[in-house]
C-alpha cells in the first residue's frame, strides 16, 4: 500500500521558517514527480512547486523564492523549505507523487494526509 507522510509543520510566527518533509513507502516503482500543494480554509488546492526524478523543478510564480524543494530519490523523501512565512502561507500542506514525469500540474497518482502550517503574528 502506497503512502505519503508529512511532518514538520507547526506554528510559526510571521517571519520565520519550517521544513516540511513527505516520506513515500509501499513501492519501489520509479516515481517520476514529487510535488507540494497547500489548501487554505474555504479556498481551493494550490500547487506551490515540484521535483522530477531528474532535480528539474517548478514553482509556483507567487511563491518562488520563499518556498524551496528539494528531493531525496534514495530516500523517497521530499522536502519544502519555507522561508519568510507570512500569514496567509497558513494552512494544509500536502505532498503528492506521480508516477509519471510527464502529465498536469495536478495531476498525480498519490497524496499525503497533510501537514497544517499556523502562522502568526
Amino acid at each position: 500500500q502506497v503512502q505519503l507522510v508529512e511532518s514538520g509543520g507547526g506554528a510559526v510566527q510571521a517571519g520565520g521558517s519550517l521544513r516540511l518533509s513527505c516520506i513515500l513507502s509501499g513501492t519501489s516503482t520509479h516515481i517520476g514527480v514529487m510535488g507540494w500543494f497547500r489548501q487554505a480554509t474555504g479556498k481551493q488546492r494550490e500547487f506551490i512547486a515540484h521535483m522530477t526524478s531528474a532535480g528539474g523543478s517548478r514553482y509556483a510564480d507567487s511563491l518562488k523564492g520563499r518556498f524551496t524543494i528539494s528531493r531525496d530519490n534514495a530516500k523517497k523523501t521530499v522536502y519544502l523549505d519555507l522561508d519568510s512565512l507570512k500569514l496567509e502561507d497558513t494552512g494544509v500542506y500536502y505532498c503528492a507523487a506521480r508516477l509519471d514525469v510527464v502529465g498536469g500540474l495536478n495531476e498525480y497518482d498519490y497524496w499525503g494526509q497533510g501537514t497544517q502550517v499556523t502562522v502568526s503574528s
